[in-house]
């Protein structure tokens, strides 16, 4: 493989018609054939990207192409979203009677698409402590089909041995799907400790922009057809437009990952230890309890970390009200740093009970740094704290 930066930009060689720099939105639903057996060649390629959009798209062609070069995987296709993405894998990759482990500690879709609707079509489901490489092999089942990981966690900041896991699961004859969003490919690569799959929300640090939503899915070949032929009957379709804008974000992608990881390990030093602070999440922290985990694992400890107050809700507000950089928005992987009340923000989609045992609590802030000057964006936050109940 070349380089990060390289491969961000050249990813897609070959793919981009007519020797254009800036590849063209193709903004077609619908591709003509010249012939009868041309018609019947593009319209039984697998993710083909000449008969229709929802099927493929050269828009499609190229980020898919740029992704899985990057995440070191054989091939890969787009949806619409992050849930499109990892609900498409699910659907296509389960059947009733089937068994999925999947961490306490993930995004909140993830758990709901866990715990709540897959359990519908006959699929069952257990939840593990992701610290403990052990629980995912004690929970493996004759029937468990998928191991749904996600490392670094939302929002808990927790790591999962991925190598570990993967040996354990893989023994047991089940798949290993990893939530690649919070890390990039730029700080870790599953496919390469073993994961047979490996997703994205684009709509984060991939587009990066707060502009587009979208998912991305890659690996083998195989697995990744098994996944689109699921896709092209659900209809998770990403728009030409959308496609497009999520490849021009991916090009920076080497570039602001760099700000991102190290906006959230300065703010990160910076906030531990202040009488407002009980406790900062981040994997780059000594303090991290999995820390000497992330050094083997990672290459970066990305942009993402998790704040609590000593206050609790109190002090929460307190931090979130007293921001001048910060955006109190939804998402995260943008330019601009973006906090949010992870209890709040999930209350509709995850019950009560369920976000206590993940261990989500009231004083917790989910902060994603932009690409900010760290010196403004520390003392934005420390200025904030200065002002909250301590």
């Amino acid at each position: 493989m070349t380089g990060f930066g390289t491969a961000a930009v050249h990813g897609d060689d070959g793919l981009v018609p007519g020797g254009a720099v800036a590849p063209p939105i193709v903004q077609s639903a619908t591709f003509s054939a010249e012939s009868d057996e041309r018609f019947t060649e593009i319209a039984t390629e697998p993710r083909g990207s000449a008969f229709y959009t929802r099927y493929g798209n050269p828009n499609h062609a190229q980020v898919a192409a740029v992704v899985a070069e990057l995440e070191g995987a054989e091939t890969g296709l787009v949806t619409a979203s992050g849930m499109g993405a990892i609900s498409t894998v699910a659907l296509a990759l389960l059947s009733a009677g089937d068994h999925v482990v999947v961490q306490r500690s993930t995004y909140g879709g993830t758990t709901s698409l866990a715990t709540g609707l897959l359990p519908r079509f006959g699929v069952t489901c257990t939840q593990v402590d992701q610290t403990d490489a052990g629980a995912f092999e004690r929970a493996l089942r004759p029937e468990t089909r998928l191991v749904l990981v996600e490392t670094p966690s939302n929002p808990l900041l927790e790591l999962t041995d991925l190598a570990a896991v993967v040996a354990s699961a893989h023994a047991a004859g089940s798949l290993v799907v990893v939530d690649n969003t919070f890390a990039t490919p730029v700080n870790q690569r599953p496919l390469s400790l073993g994961a047979d799959l490996v997703w994205h929300s684009g709509t984060k640090f991939l587009g990066g922009h707060s502009d587009v939503s979208a998912g991305v899915v890659v690996g083998p070949a195989g697995l990744v057809e098994r996944v689109w032929q699921t896709a092209i009957v659900t209809g998770s379709t990403l728009g030409p437009v959308d496609a497009w804008l999520l490849l021009r974000g991916i090009r920076t992608l080497p570039l602001r990952v760099e700000r991102h990881n190290a906006n959230a390990l300065a703010l990160a030093r910076a906030l531990e230890g202040h009488p407002a602070v009980a406790r900062v999440r981040y994997p780059g922290l000594p303090s991290h309890p999995q820390h000497p985990l992330a050094r083997r694992q990672m290459t970066g400890f990305g942009g993402v970390l998790g704040v609590e107050l000593t206050a609790g809700r109190a002090g929460a507000a307190a931090l979130l009200a007293g921001l001048k950089l910060a955006k109190r928005a939804a998402s995260l992987g943008s330019v601009s740093t973006l906090v949010v009340h992870p209890r709040s923000m999930w209350a509709g989609i995850v019950d009560a009970a369920q976000l206590a045992a993940a261990g989500i609590g009231d004083g917790l802030v989910r902060v994603s740094t932009g690409i900010e000057d760290t010196a403004d964006l520390v003392d934005d936050f420390l200025a904030a704290l200065d002002r909250a109940p301590a």
